[in-house]
Formats: structure tokens, sequence, C-alpha cells
């Protein structure tokens, strides 16, 4: 069973609703959801902001934290994963935001470089990950971190597994 599929399950069994905010997967993370047949019964849609401005006025990122901290940092993340589940009223909302590459990069965030938020009313967790492949297989290793941060806070929820 393909990840999206499980996570589906899941999350119908749990009676939770999930959104999404992406910046570099481009809406592959929403695409991959929306394969699953009925995924409409649990994911509420997803935002896709690629610019500042759109960051700020689509999810109410704060100003100060993208000057501050930039556009990929955890700090970006949190605020954007808080305003998708915010803004679309959902129990559950994972944000991704990264340098997908080939350029873009510095010596302190390189290509690669992707932080993936999850937001909960029980549980806020972050992760930061370098990938070291093409712009394709950097957005696709985020999505599939994404989604498997997504599965572990389900199945924990679920009683399927402990949460790590």
């Amino acid at each position: 069973m393909r990840p999206e599929e499980e996570l589906g399950n899941l999350l119908r069994r749990l009676d939770m609703s999930l959104t999404v905010a992406e910046s570099c997967t481009g809406g592959l993370l929403a695409h991959r959801i929306t394969n699953v047949p009925g995924s409409s019964t649990y994911f509420l849609g997803g935002v896709v902001v690629y610019s500042n401005k759109a960051k700020e006025e689509l999810l109410g990122v704060r100003h100060e934290t993208l000057m501050e901290h930039g556009a990929v940092s955890e700090e970006t993340a949190w605020e954007m994963a808080h305003g998708a589940r915010d803004r679309l009223g959902t129990d559950l909302a994972v944000a991704i935001t990264g340098i997908a590459g080939p350029t873009g990069g510095t010596a302190e965030k390189p290509v690669g470089l992707v932080f993936i938020a999850l937001v909960a009313a029980d549980e806020e967790r972050c992760q930061r990950s370098v990938w070291q492949g093409d712009r394709l297989q950097n957005k696709s290793q985020s999505v599939e971190a994404a989604l498997g941060l997504l599965l572990s806070y389900a199945r924990a929820r679920a009683g399927d597994l402990s949460w790590e």
C-alpha cells in the first residue's frame, strides 16, 4: 500500500481532516494525497506559496520571521503549518519549505535543505533534512518525508505504533 493510501485510511478511521502548505514541492504533496479515491472525506485542501508575499498573505507568516530567519527555516515552516491549519480549520496540517535546487543554496542553507512541520491540536513536530538529489529528487524526497511524518502521527494516534 502506498503511504498516501495508508494515511487516508488512518485519517478516515480517526475522523481527522488534513491540509497542506507547500513551497518547494509546488503542490506535489497535495497531488499525491488527492490521487487516493475518497480523499475529499479528509483532505480539505492545500496552499502552494512560493513567494514570501504569498506566505504572508495566504498563510499569515510574519514578515519579521521571513526577514530574520528566511523562507527556508524551521520558524517559517511552523508558521506555514499553523496558518494552513487555522485558515482551513483542519485537525492536522503539514508544511514544507526548502531549496529544491539546482541553484539557490548557500553554505548555511545548501541546496536540498528542507523543513517539514506538522501541527495538530495535540502535537507539533518539525524535521530538518538535507537531500542530495537533483531538483525533482529533492521534491520527491520531501514529499515522502512529509507523508512519513504524517503517517507516524496518524499511526500513533490510532494506537498502531508509538510516536517517535
